[in-house]
């Protein structure tokens, strides 16, 4: 019994658990001339159970110029538990221009188990800085019936300018426009252009059922092609086809109950058919004005460079969830039509 005790009790210290709790307190600075930080801490532990919480802030006022330097090392020896959380903030409201540095570093020796290893980094500014985050008003772009190789690329960008967006489309029509392939796909990503996805396989563009039917294939090719959810699928409205509202709702339905967004290209000049079919299919629904992506070829200036594209000035149904504009068509040098595209299709291009 005694030795069953005393077994008991060294297993017991034999377990003891050793926490430590290592906090760095706020930093508060108010100057207004040149601030600079300089924050380093260094936690060097062995034990057994370690929970270790380092926390910086900095709230910073000035007008001048600010260097912020935060460091966190933790060199960690021990046996069973490690939960880690490095929170640093950087709040800065001043004038003058923030220079910040941010290094957090866990370096663990365990025989255990290290559970938390989380590092927190916010930087909050209340001052006169860019936000390069922010979506543009609009880009330049093109889109083609050509497969876009090596030499088309080079062909555009000697020629016109450097798109950000290229339109093609899914899947080969005969005598009409080269499917886009994977090849393609990785040329454009790779130099940073992102697709608008067409779909041009009806010369019919009437009746609900179709309009769903062709969305559906749409849906199935864009799905084998690996296009990622949430990119928007154009179908494509030329002047000669006819075209209905039914037809814009059941391709609109279609897609909505997908993975993918709901878009329309033709020439959206209110003379054409297009535009009525649109404006009397929203008067059916009227979510169609909120998420249905218009890409309107109206007016056509004519085919120009980058630097020369005229200002973004399109015909479309008021309202609407606007994409962009196709104002060149036929380029004779690479077979192009050029567009201003709206920021708003950014959302929906990949």
């Amino acid at each position: 019994m005694y030795a069953q005790k005393g077994k008991l009790f060294l297993l017991s210290i034999a377990t003891f658990a050793v926490l430590v709790v290592l906090t760095l307190s706020v930093y508060a600075i108010t100057n207004n001339e040149a601030d600079g930080i300089d924050n380093n801490i260094n936690n060097n532990i062995d034990g057994e159970n370690v929970d270790i919480d380092n926390s910086i802030e900095n709230n910073i006022s000035g007008d001048e110029k600010s260097d912020i330097d935060n460091e966190v090392n933790n060199n960690i020896d021990v046996s069973v538990d490690v939960n880690i959380s490095n929170d640093i903030s950087n709040n800065e409201d001043g004038n003058g221009n923030g220079e910040e540095n941010g290094n957090g570093e866990n370096g663990e020796d365990e025989n255990g188990n290290g559970n938390g290893n989380g590092n927190d980094d916010d930087n909050g500014e209340n001052g006169n800085g860019n936000d390069n985050g922010e979506t543009p008003d609009t880009v330049w772009g093109v889109d083609s019936a050509s497969v876009t190789d090596e030499a088309m690329l080079e062909c555009v960008t000697d020629n016109y300018g450097d798109p950000e967006v290229w339109g093609r489309y899914l899947g080969d029509n005969e005598g009409v426009s080269y499917g886009i392939t994977d090849e393609e796909m990785d040329l454009l990503q790779e130099n940073d252009i992102q697709t608008l996805v067409i779909w041009n396989h009806t010369t019919d563009v009437t009746g609900y059922d179709h309009g769903e039917s062709e969305a559906n294939e749409a849906i199935e090719m864009a799905q084998e092609m690996g296009i990622p959810e949430d990119v928007a699928l154009f179908i494509n409205v030329e002047p000669i086809y006819p075209v209905d509202s039914a037809f814009i709702l059941g391709w609109h339905d279609a897609l909505m109950d997908s993975e993918y967004e709901s878009g329309i290209y033709g020439i959206f000049d209110p003379d054409e058919e297009v535009y009525n079919a649109f404006e009397a299919a929203a008067d059916e629904n009227d979510d169609l004005l909120d998420e249905m992506y218009v890409w309107t070829s109206s007016p056509n200036v004519g085919i120009t460079s980058e630097e020369d594209a005229p200002a973004y000035d399109p015909d479309y149904p008021e309202g609407s969830l606007l994409a962009g504009w196709q104002y060149g068509l036929d380029d004779e040098i690479c077979n192009i039509d050029t567009n201003v595209f709206d920021g708003n299709v950014l959302d929906a291009v990949w």
